[in-house]
């Protein structure tokens, strides 16, 4: 009879301790065991395997016994997708609510001087799925560009522009007026590759002044959340978005009596930040 092995990582993941990819880095880092010896990446495990994180007995769990919660976070500028900096700057996951025995893991990064819609969730599977390049999730920012901007700059952007690190290109592109040198665009993009929608942009001579994320596939930064507040997503925007993913829906668990009072706490007694002024011109959602 055969037993079913999955991937380390994936695990790791699943159990709330990150994203894949950390986890991938904890297992290079020779911080995890299973069974009392260093796992090396590329392990699969079983379910009944004893894994350690950091000497830190880890609770392996079925894809279906953990709890998938989504938030959004509007991201004010200035912020760091980090867990912690160094340099004691401030980090998004410090105005998230506090989980209890889960963490929250990002889908996704902006960078320090982007702004707009963050997703995290409990569910390590979801959020890898979300992120890879082989689900095809849009990704829709607000641009302010300094700059005559030609429809020959437009067109290169969306047929395919040679970076650094690959071709890259926008999947649509929509002008939204603006004043003197500036200009607000819409952009969608299909990837999340270090600050490409700049980089684009960049490539054509122009300068990107602000920078906004506004969507991240079925989910849209909405007036629920002001610059530096979090909202739990519904039911129905979690199963989208495990459609999206290729994931079965499952129903989001009741907060617990203790889970409320602690998010409620969390969620008034910080002040957020003013949230970034918008154009004058918005899509029609």
């Amino acid at each position: 009879m055969s037993t079913t092995t999955e991937k380390l990582q994936k695990v790791l993941a699943r159990a709330g301790l990150g994203s894949r990819r950390e986890m991938e880095t904890a297992i290079a880092d020779g911080r995890v065991k299973v069974n009392g010896k260093v796992a090396t990446l590329g392990d699969r495990i079983e379910m009944r395997d004893r894994v350690a994180l950091d000497d830190r007995p880890v609770t392996l769990r079925a894809a279906e016994d953990v709890p998938r919660r989504v938030i959004m976070y509007n991201k004010p500028e200035g912020e760091l997708c980090t867990r912690k900096d160094p340099e004691g700057r401030r980090t998004v996951f410090d105005r998230l609510p506090r989980l209890k025995g889960e963490r929250w893991i990002a889908i996704g990064r902006l960078d320090i001087n982007t702004s707009g819609l963050l997703l995290f969730t409990t569910d390590g599977e979801l959020a890898n799925k979300l992120m890879h390049p082989s689900t095809q999730v849009e990704r829709e920012y607000a641009v302010r560009v300094m700059g005559e901007v030609t429809q020959a700059q437009v067109k290169a952007m969306v047929e395919g522009v040679m970076l650094d690190d690959g071709p890259a290109n926008f999947t649509d592109v929509q002008e939204f007026g603006g004043e003197g040198i500036n200009t607000w665009f819409h952009v969608v993009i299909m990837e999340g590759r270090n600050r490409e929608v700049r980089r684009l942009w960049e490539s054509q001579g122009l300068t990107v002044s602000r920078l906004k994320r506004v969507r991240y596939g079925n989910i849209f930064l909405d007036k629920r959340t002001k610059a530096g507040e979090w909202v739990e997503l519904s039911q129905d925007e979690i199963d989208d978005l495990a459609t999206t993913a290729g994931l079965s829906a499952r129903k989001v668990p009741e907060l617990t009596p203790d889970e409320k009072n602690r998010w409620s706490r969390d969620k008034h007694k910080r002040r957020p930040v003013q949230a970034m002024r918008k154009p004058k011109s918005q899509r029609n959602r």
